[in-house]
């Protein structure tokens, strides 16, 4: 038990099945609460969709990394409120 009389949290990665995941593009935040093997593709279309981009015109990183549609929070290590930033594309040179 812990001080407060309720029983300790479990550590570890497998402490939930769903992660709270914040998306930002530095304007606006949107929150996703989504399960550890979803593809994060879901995510980046409910976001652009919600935004009114198109999913070719702008990229996601987490910590600084390209997220790709088939990545899911489990292989990329993500954990609960974690943060994927959102970027134009940028074509040319």
């Amino acid at each position: 038990m812990s001080d407060n009389g309720s029983p300790p949290k479990p550590e570890g990665p497998a402490q939930t099945e769903h992660l709270n995941i914040k998306v930002t593009d530095n304007n606006n935040e949107v929150f996703f609460k989504i399960k550890r093997t979803t593809q994060l593709k879901k995510l980046m279309e409910a976001f652009c969709d919600r935004q009114g981009k198109s999913p070719q015109s702008v990229r996601f990183l987490y910590d600084g990394q390209r997220v790709q549609g088939t990545d899911d929070p489990e292989t990329l290590d993500m954990q609960d409120g974690d943060t994927l930033e959102v970027h134009q594309e940028q074509i040319g040179g």
